[in-house]
């Protein structure tokens, strides 16, 4: 696998960009309009609502938010995580599927197969899956197949993102082109992208690092030509002080 060519580089990181903002403002709307953050629950939600916006909240004080006076609670990081989990869930739904490993269980099969993210549409459409869209299937398959990245019970995924930031979403990812989920340095750099505002803002306060700002400091990944060079001067230079004379080194 070849790392990512700057043109392709260039395109991910505009649309991992743009990608956070609409899922953030995505899910400030969503919160908002259930009234996450609010001391008094909204008279019009149903019970299903309540119960979860109840488990939202308490999702959110275990991600750090907190309780303003006992009653209003911030939902800073509870946005940060449901953009980010549903946005990721997508994305990483397709680089299962061009890397041919996107897993469908077929109903009686302990065997899975393989699909490309066209054959969740099928699915949907014939009756044998029920979702809003072949990116919603997809999502859910990629979730089954990484339980402990994507969590099916984590109330996060009961949220239904509004329409029009959802088909954005959904947008952004059919239009990276194939090469990119291919690539062999590109879940880091996607992670890089994400992280690009919020690294330049924590920069540019010059705040202390701590534990909230070192994700957005700090690199996933070492790109390949540092990997190469701290081979060659470390064991490529341990194992040629072993294995070669002095005359290929000479020549080396």
């Amino acid at each position: 696998m070849k790392p990512l060519e700057k043109s392709l580089r260039n395109r991910l990181e505009h649309t991992v960009k743009e990608a956070r903002e609409t899922a953030e403002a995505a899910a400030l709307a969503i919160l908002e309009q259930l009234g996450v953050g609010e001391a008094a629950v909204f008279a019009h939600l149903n019970e299903a609502e309540r119960d979860l916006r109840r488990r939202l909240r308490v999702h959110g004080r275990q991600l750090g938010d907190k309780l303003n006076g006992g009653k209003e609670q911030t939902i800073e990081r509870l946005v940060e995580e449901v953009a980010y989990e549903h946005w990721h869930r997508m994305l990483f739904a397709r680089f299962l599927a061009e890397n041919q490993l996107l897993m469908y269980w077929p109903a009686g099969d302990d065997e899975p197969i393989d699909i490309p993210l066209e054959t969740c549409q099928d699915l949907i459409d014939e009756g044998s899956e029920v979702a809003g869209s072949m990116w919603e299937l997809a999502a859910h398959f990629a979730a089954r197949m990484l339980p402990q990245i994507f969590r099916l019970d984590s109330p996060v995924f009961e949220l239904e993102l509004p329409p029009e930031h959802q088909q954005r979403l959904e947008s952004l990812v059919a239009g990276l082109p194939q090469e990119v989920f291919t690539a062999a340095d590109s879940l880091g750099w996607v992670y890089q992208f994400w992280q690009a505002k919020r690294k330049d803002e924590v920069n540019a306060s010059g705040v202390k690092i701590g534990a909230r700002e070192l994700p957005a400091v700090t690199q996933l990944f070492t790109e390949p030509y540092m990997v190469s060079f701290l081979l060659d001067n470390s064991l490529g230079a341990w194992w040629a002080a072993r294995s070669l004379s002095e005359e290929d080194l000479k020549n080396a």
